[in-house]
Order: structure tokens, then sequence, then C-alpha cells
């Protein structure tokens, strides 16, 4: 049960980050996935990519489209991307080994942390 709500949580939060800065799955669902649930990288990777196959954004699409803030055409060139980046992603993480999927992925938000950081107004 305390897994349930935990996981619940986690979902809870994902998605205000998710409607507040576009983030969520990534960025928010994995590493809490491995640090609270104690899951490995391909599974927390693999269990969030579960989680978004729902239709999570879709209600706050909605609220942004409402306010005229939706390119639909990029957003839907983005979409084709990622299906298929996330299957070549994929592949190439089931054959790296934990440490060096951990490694990557903090270098990959520590990047875009300090990015955002520098670059900001």
């Amino acid at each position: 049960m305390a897994t349930a709500l935990l996981a619940l949580a986690i979902g809870v939060v994902a998605g205000v980050l998710s409607g507040v800065f576009g983030i969520g799955g990534g960025v928010v669902v994995v590493p809490a996935l491995v640090l609270l649930l104690g899951y490995g990288q391909k599974t927390a990777t693999g269990t969030s990519l579960m989680a978004l196959l729902l239709p999570v954004g879709v209600l706050a699409v909605v609220a942004y489209a409402r306010e005229g803030h939706v390119n639909v055409r990029v957003g839907l060139l983005v979409a084709a991307g990622i299906f298929a980046g996330a299957y070549l992603g994929a592949r190439f993480a089931l054959g790296q080994s934990e440490a060096a999927l951990r490694r990557l992925f903090a270098l990959v938000l520590v990047g875009l942390a300090v990015r955002l950081f520098v670059t900001g107004d």
C-alpha cells in the first residue's frame, strides 16, 4: 500500500511539474523511482515510458491551447521524433550497464541545469 501511495505521489508531482514546465518523465519520474522505490535505472526508465504512453498530457495541452500557447505542427513533429528516437534510445540503453546509464543521465541533468541557470533572465 505504501508503494502504491508513493507511486501515485510521484505521478502527481510529475504531473504538476509537467503542467508547469513541460517536464516529468525522465526528469522527475526516473530519479524518483530509483531513489524512492529502489528501482534499477533500466526498470525506472521502462516504467516511466510506460506511464507516458497514457494520455497524461492531454488536459495540460488543452489548457495551454485555450490560451494560444501550443504550436500543433511543431508538437506533432517533435512527437514523431520522440516516437523514433525513443526506440533507438531504448536499444542503446539496454546495451549499457546500470552505472553507465546513471552517470550519463546525471551528466544530462547537470548540463541542462547549468545551461538554464546561465541563460536564465
